[in-house]
């Protein structure tokens, strides 16, 4: 991760680190099986994991943002993307805007899976007040786990609207995150996703677009069921606008 680069740390560490948000985070979107209690768990073991990295980049990288900026991109490249034939046997044959509003859906139901999660985790950390101050840190791993779901859902948009991008994981990663911090689908040729976060003013955009979505998550670290329900509605609710929006975007017309 770059907010783990900017300090020194051996190959092996930073690869051990890696592969434990990796683990995580996959099956916290990939694992349907998982409850409440359960999910609530991974949530705990991921801001254990983002806990080391948040310290070493500093207050000032954590506070601007930029810490969990740098989270994400590093992670972006790993999201499992299934493509068109994988999604259309995973749901029974279907395409277009069938298969799109399932998969919204899906996400939707998801994210507010975490967001219910992220609840009970908050309720843990109330009978035990010194974990309270890791409660920055559980925001940037919900937030971590929902823009992975919602990143995933605007790809396999893309796929299910013979919109998939093509090229290089960098290309790829730079394209729909690109389209996930403007809300917007891609054109065929790529769109302004392809130009990637090269720049300056573009990896603003996502510093703020991340940002926006953490700051939708504080609701969770309400004690115990005030967090569950605002997380899981919020995060529900912002999804399922979000992949409209894209599926649209793409000439879809989900309802």
């Amino acid at each position: 991760m770059r907010g783990l680069s900017r300090k020194r740390r051996s190959p092996a560490s930073e690869q051990t680190a890696a592969r434990e948000v990796s683990g995580v985070v996959v099956r916290l979107i990939d694992d349907p099986s998982l409850d409440r209690r359960a999910r609530a768990g991974l949530l705990g073991r991921l801001t254990v994991a983002l806990a080391g990295s948040a310290r070493k980049a500093g207050a000032a990288a954590v506070g601007s943002g930029r810490w969990l900026t740098d989270t994400v991109e590093e992670f972006a490249p790993h999201v499992p993307i299934r493509d068109l034939a994988t999604l259309r046997s995973h749901h029974d044959g279907l395409t277009g805007d069938a298969l799109a509003k399932v998969l919204i859906e899906a996400a939707a139901r998801a994210t507010a899976a975490i967001g219910a999660a992220g609840g009970v985790v908050s309720s843990m950390e109330f009978t035990a007040p010194p974990l309270l101050l890791t409660s920055p840190v559980q925001v940037a791993a919900e937030t971590l786990a929902v823009v992975t779901i919602e990143l995933k859902l605007v790809a396999e948009l893309h796929e299910v609207y013979g919109r998939a991008v093509v090229g290089t994981p960098a290309v790829r990663t730079a394209a729909y995150l690109g389209a996930w911090t403007r809300k917007r689908g891609l054109d065929r040729a790529g769109g302004t996703g392809l130009a990637g976060l090269v720049g300056g003013t573009a990896r603003r955009e996502l510093r703020r677009r991340v940002m926006r979505r953490a700051g939708e998550n504080v609701a969770t670290v309400l004690p115990f069921m005030a967090g569950a329900v605002a997380g899981a509605s919020l995060n529900s609710r912002e999804t399922r606008k979000l992949g409209a929006t894209i599926a649209k975007d793409l000439g879809g017309r989900v309802r």
